[in-house]
């Protein structure tokens, strides 16, 4: 069986990986204002299989209170009706032939607390996602170094290097966190 490689760039990659997947993410929750990025997570039942929203239909921002989704199908404008509604963005869409109009209400203290507590499990997700590169990192280091592929200072200075990497993509989380923290409670 052939030895690991160590590569310190494809475990900042990874890390990188799970900071994007926690914007998007972020991006997703809503804060007062209408974004066509607050439906990009819901999913739609459409021929057969479950897909994105946007492959289905168009969504814009016709004010800055009210999303349009414009289905392309009008077969398919129940099932993006129902996928808007079970996506747990508390949006009720209110259907006119083939658009859905959707009023972005005002948030309320406590819905804006219940967004914060969301956004917190987010990015605890993408922590723990950083915490798994690291540990496969240290993995690859321990064995390269059982192997005796790799000496022990070798194995401590990249070890430092991985510590490093994970501290900045952690402070990344931090970051992107503290700032849509912020967003969503201005009133």
């Amino acid at each position: 069986m052939a030895l690991p490689k160590f590569d310190l760039e494809d475990l900042k990659r990874r890390m990188a990986g799970a900071l994007a997947t926690l914007r998007q993410e972020l991006g997703g929750l809503r804060t007062g204002r209408a974004s066509a990025s607050l439906l990009e997570p819901v999913r739609v039942e459409a021929y057969g299989q479950t897909m994105p929203l946007n492959q289905v239909a168009t969504v814009s921002v016709p004010e800055s209170r009210l999303l349009s989704v414009q289905v392309w199908d009008r077969s398919m404008v129940q099932a993006v009706d129902k996928a808007i509604r079970d996506s747990n963005l508390g949006l009720n869409p209110a259907t006119e032939g083939q658009v859905l109009r959707i009023r972005i209400p005002e948030l309320n203290e406590q819905r804006r607390k219940e967004l914060v507590k969301v956004a917190h499990k987010y990015s605890e997700d993408a922590r723990v996602a950083v915490r798994h590169v690291r540990r496969d990192g240290l993995d690859v280091l321990k064995r390269l170094l059982k192997d005796h592929a790799m000496s022990e200072d070798d194995e401590k200075r990249h070890e430092g290097e991985v510590q490093k990497a994970t501290d900045q993509a952690i402070k990344d989380v931090d970051q992107a966190l503290a700032a849509k923290e912020k967003e969503i409670m201005q009133v």
